[in-house]
């Protein structure tokens, strides 16, 4: 049931649904869906908006606080992720792994109008991009210190990151990503430094061992 409950937030979490719409995104039964939705409502999970659809409560902004406030490491490095976006003009975000999974807790867009967006909070596989393979790899695996991806987690868009390191071991992975026509085939030329740059300072900031 549990399952299921979290299966209704994530379809409300793009926009406010009836319970009509639950029931045909998710496959739930409606009398099975109509009581989740009733539970989630009396935690303040979900609420009713103006036309009285579902949608997510505001008892989640205060457990969002309190996750980011167990994950500081997202306040740490905003400093020197506005230093790397301002240098490269290029998004700029700070990942941290989560099983197979990938999160960012920190995202600062990039001022061109063709840009890549991914929101804080985001959740990707671990799989692909330049993040992914940077927190699935040790320290001594990264010869150059970065890892760059073309067209690895969606088409025309590159990405250079680089691992930040505490006591020897990759805790975060710090990187810029944008299009191809201008990160080119080779956006490690161009970004390495960079993003190595953003994960020392990270790592300062932090306190981290080396």
């Amino acid at each position: 049931m549990l399952d299921k409950g979290v299966l209704l937030l994530a379809t409300v979490e793009e926009r406010p649904c009836t319970l009509a719409e639950l029931v045909a995104a998710t496959g739930i039964s409606r009398a099975t869906a109509h009581r989740l939705a009733a539970s989630l409502l009396a935690h303040g999970l979900l609420r009713r908006d103006g036309e009285g659809r579902y949608a997510l409560g505001l008892r989640l902004v205060a457990l969002g606080r309190a996750a980011e406030a167990a994950l500081p490491l997202g306040r740490l490095a905003e400093a020197a992720l506005r230093e790397l976006r301002d240098r490269t003009e290029e998004s700029a975000q700070l990942w941290l792994a989560d099983g197979d999974t990938r999160i960012c807790v920190a995202s600062l867009q990039s001022p061109h109008g063709l840009r890549t967006i991914v929101e804080t909070g985001a959740v990707l596989s671990l799989d692909r991009g330049s993040a992914g393979s940077v927190l699935r790899s040790r320290p001594t695996e990264l010869g150059e210190g970065w890892i760059a991806s073309v067209a690895e987690r969606e088409p025309g868009v590159a990405s250079v990151s680089a691992p930040v390191i505490d006591g020897g071991r990759i805790v975060a992975a710090v990187g810029v990503s944008g299009p191809i026509e201008r990160f080119t085939t080779q956006p490690g030329d161009r970004y390495g430094a960079a993003v190595t740059a953003a994960a020392r300072a990270i790592e300062a900031a932090a306190g981290f061992s080396a």
